[in-house]
């Protein structure tokens, strides 16, 4: 118990200083009615006096019906005879700095699920490999558990780091060595980490419009001037690149939100604009795992020979958001300042979640969930981009990856409540239309709602001609 005794001249002794401190945290509830008091010997060992100071401290205090004692069961706060008044409440003096607008945002676990799910970026829960999942990370917990406890390396657990790229061979076609990857926290963790080394407050990032808020957010927090560039058919519009970007965010395998992928021709021009700038990129690809569509381009990070490139990638799509994993394929001469930057932020992750992934990649289980949620997910997005190219008003933009679909109109949206769906208005770039996931929907439920969406656009009535 975390009680200051004042004891001195003037202060009537030990138990009247024990008496006092007592009096004032029940007083002010910070020992709230029914709370249990510790016995008195326990109490006075804690406060470096006498049993007795604190046994006649309890004694008055339950004659002042402050507290009572129950024979063979302890000494409890007694219900408040006047109701408790919370301090007289100040004006608070700390405030964020100048310039910090941030706050918060809602996330899909705040509120319950709607019954017609389309929010974007939710992975489906239920197609993941739990009892597997559950059985490698309890095995790592048993096998830490006997080990030092000591600090981990920033970098990231040796054998997950090594897993990575070899995951990146076969699965995205990019040559990593284990000393590029350096684990994170997320991609936002990775995102963070740049921009604490790259950015000064004033310098320009350019970022895809619309483009991904929390991206955006992020670099602006960290005082970053943000640069939105359009988007068009084939992706990013390098042509329209400032000149003096110090960052390129870019999401080249499936922008988001609008889902196109960034050409090869334009590929190559990023990175020869980005040679000749010295400017960064960062290629963010988030969920090109579930590919339906034509075989993918090579990331920027393979074409890329300027060391320009940092790539990041993240497990919250091809596993699930608690995870919370993901890494960055950084140049050589970031390597030891990102690790900084990480070991300064947050020291390390978890070693035994990141040794249960290294063996969850290794032993073929994440290939084989992907490939079983990709079939799944291939299904649900024919579905929904069948019905869409059925609704007036609506134009599905093409993608071939990903969890979600866009669809673009000329008029206002409609009111479309109890649809849970984005509306491309809030990634910015002045466009409109609508952002469909189909990660989280239920299967049996996507064509009820897709035909609740389509009821909010009918069809204009056909002219009658005499």
């Amino acid at each position: 118990m975390d009680l200051v005794i004042e004891t001195g001249p003037g202060a009537g002794g030990t138990t009247a200083a024990v008496y006092r401190a007592l009096r004032t945290a029940i007083a002010d509830g910070r020992l709230p009615a029914g709370h249990r008091l510790p016995a008195s010997r326990s109490l006075a060992a804690d406060l470096g006096v006498s049993r007795g100071s604190v046994a006649g401290a309890y004694e008055r205090l339950v004659a002042e019906g402050h507290l009572t004692a129950r024979v063979g069961a302890g000494t409890f706060v007694a219900p408040a005879r006047t109701p408790h008044r919370p301090p007289r409440s100040v004006p608070d003096p700390l405030r964020p700095r100048a310039g910090w607008t941030f706050a918060p945002e809602p996330t899909s676990g705040n509120a319950p699920a709607p019954r017609f799910d389309f929010r974007v970026g939710i992975p489906d829960a239920g197609l993941f490999p739990f009892d597997t999942w559950r059985r490698m990370v309890g095995a790592e917990l048993r096998l830490r558990a006997n080990g030092p406890g000591t600090y981990a390396d920033p970098y990231g657990h040796p054998a997950l780091r090594a897993a990575i790229a070899r995951y990146l061979g076969y699965a995205r076609s990019v040559r990593a060595s284990t000393d590029e990857v350096i684990v994170t926290n997320g991609a936002q963790h990775a995102f963070d980490l740049i921009g604490r080394v790259l950015l000064r407050p004033g310098d320009t990032v350019a970022m895809e419009e619309p483009g991904y808020p929390p991206a955006r957010a992020l670099f602006a927090s960290l005082g970053a001037r943000i640069v939105g560039v359009p988007v068009d058919g084939e992706g990013l519009v390098v042509d329209e690149l400032p000149a003096h970007a110090r960052i390129v965010y870019v999401t080249p395998s499936h922008q988001f939100p609008l889902g196109p992928v960034l050409s090869l021709p334009r590929r190559r021009q990023l990175l020869d604009w980005a040679r000749r700038r010295q400017t960064a990129i960062v290629e963010d690809d988030y969920d090109s795992e579930f590919r339906f569509g034509s075989r993918p381009l090579e990331p920027l990070r393979a074409l890329d020979r300027g060391e320009r490139v940092l790539y990041v990638g993240t497990f919250s799509k091809s596993m699930l958001p608690t995870v919370r994993t993901g890494f960055v394929l950084s140049p050589p001469g970031l390597r030891s300042a990102l690790a900084a930057a990480r070991q300064l932020s947050d020291g390390h992750g978890h070693v035994a979640m990141q040794a249960a992934l290294a063996r969850f990649i290794d032993e073929g289980e994440l290939a084989r969930h992907v490939r079983r949620a990709r079939r799944e997910y291939a299904a649900r997005h024919d579905r929904i981009v069948a019905a869409l190219d059925l609704v007036p008003g609506l134009s599905v933009v093409p993608s071939a990856a990903g969890l979600h679909v866009t669809a673009l109109t000329d008029s206002d949206l409609p009111e479309m409540s109890p649809l849970s769906v984005d509306d491309l208005s809030r990634y910015s770039g002045g466009r409109r239309g609508l952002v469909l996931g189909f990660g989280a929907i239920n299967p049996a439920v996507i064509d009820e709602g897709l035909a609740l969406l389509s009821s909010f656009f009918p069809s204009k009535p056909s002219s009658r001609t005499a």
